[in-house]
């Protein structure tokens, strides 16, 4: 699966965890090429952040609704659930601060659509067991030296950080290195092998208080119940 065809693959499956006329925001959006799929197939209204000035300038120019500016300082400009979906492709490992993020698309929107490579996947293990060197690969085509990317990550440490945070996974996609998708949460495979790239739609997990009936009245307790 060549970069092109993943890039793609990866936007189809983001396109498909988005409900039609949704408010989104699409942070590292590049020239704005999912704004466009996404616009035209699901009428939304979508808002853009990009780093690079070359890139956005080229989204704008366009007439795309699009912000030059850095996702990990700007969020704080933007209100609480501003958005119904905050879209993060294949970014989160070039982030300083995966964790602070993290938060941060999730006080922006009501959801977070997180897609990214997986280190763990067999062909990575392959490559460090075999050469005893950073591995190359078609997801993470860069030498060590002159990667964008930070935070190397599996599959199963971003759901780790997931449960540490409390963040609920609505749905989880994994696909192989051929492109073939699968359910990560039911796969009858181990997941954290075979998912070479990994989308994941999130959420906070929603608490309510129990309510514990007395022979007097009923009271809600200092407690929660996690749906």
């Amino acid at each position: 699966m060549n970069n092109i065809k993943s890039i793609r693959k990866d936007w189809d499956l983001i396109e498909s965890l988005i409900k039609e006329k949704s408010r989104i925001l699409d942070i590292g959006c590049g020239k704005g090429e999912l704004i466009e799929q996404l616009e035209k197939n699901l009428k939304a209204n979508i808002h853009g952040i990009e780093k690079n000035q070359g890139l956005a300038s080229k989204a704008i120019a366009k007439g795309l609704n699009i912000t030059h500016g850095d996702a990990e300082k700007d969020l704080s400009q933007y209100a609480n659930q501003s958005f119904d979906y905050v879209i993060l492709s294949q970014t989160l490992q070039a982030m300083m601060e995966p964790k602070k993020i993290l938060k941060e698309l999730l006080r922006v929107g009501s959801k977070a659509i997180v897609s990214f490579p997986n280190f763990g996947h067999w062909k990575i293990r392959l490559q460090l067991l075999l050469m005893g060197k950073m591995p190359i690969t078609e997801g993470l085509p860069y030498s060590w030296y002159d990667t964008p990317n930070i935070h190397f990550f599996t599959l199963k440490d971003f759901e780790n950080l997931c449960k540490e945070m409390n963040i609920a996974i609505e749905k989880s996609i994994g696909l192989t290195n051929k492109g073939k998708q699968f359910s990560i949460k039911s796969s009858l495979f181990p997941a954290n092998i075979f998912t070479h790239e990994a989308i994941f739609l999130l959420s906070y997990k929603n608490f309510e208080p129990i309510k514990i009936k007395s022979t007097n009245k009923i009271f809600a307790k200092n407690s929660a119940i996690v749906n």
